[in-house]
């Protein structure tokens, strides 16, 4: 793996009300939705900002919700978000990092929320009012329940 395509991406002890509130304004209303609403169903879980260069060599910066720990391709262990929401240039990502019989989640069926684009462990939508929120909230229950071991 060559070293632009790791993630070098640091917890940091950034406030994520403060890096939403940081955001042009256009874009701050659509994030603090989905931060209430992702928040709300992650509710008791750690909130966290992730912040550096992630896969492909992007800069990022990743509202996290939830904590779990992996063990990468070279046997080492990281602590990793099981949601994530970050602002992109031109839309809005979430990361759902939780497997359901050897498939992500976000892949099994992101592609059911509205006009989205799919990736691996990604959704990403140019407004909220491109993705259903309920059926988005569905699908961050069963992320949250799969994480913690129950289904």
């Amino acid at each position: 793996m060559s070293d632009k395509s790791k993630s070098k991406m640091k917890k940091t002890n950034l406030d994520p009300v403060v890096v939403i509130a940081g955001l042009p304004v256009d874009e701050r209303e659509d994030m603090r939705t989905l931060d209430v609403e992702i928040a709300g169903v992650m509710d008791g879980t750690e909130t966290s900002v992730y912040k550096g260069k992630f896969w492909g060599g992007s800069h990022q910066e990743i509202i996290g919700y939830g904590s779990q720990t992996y063990q990468r391709s070279d046997k080492k262990d990281v602590e990793w978000f099981v949601i994530g929401l970050a602002r992109q240039k031109d839309y809005i990502s979430i990361y759902i990092n939780v497997v359901e019989d050897g498939e992500y989640l976000s892949e099994k069926y992101g592609a059911d929320l509205g006009k989205v684009k799919v990736g691996k462990s990604s959704i990403s939508f140019a407004t909220v009012e491109d993705i259903d929120l309920d059926k988005l909230r569905l699908l961050l229950i069963k992320a949250r329940n799969l994480a913690a071991g129950a289904s």
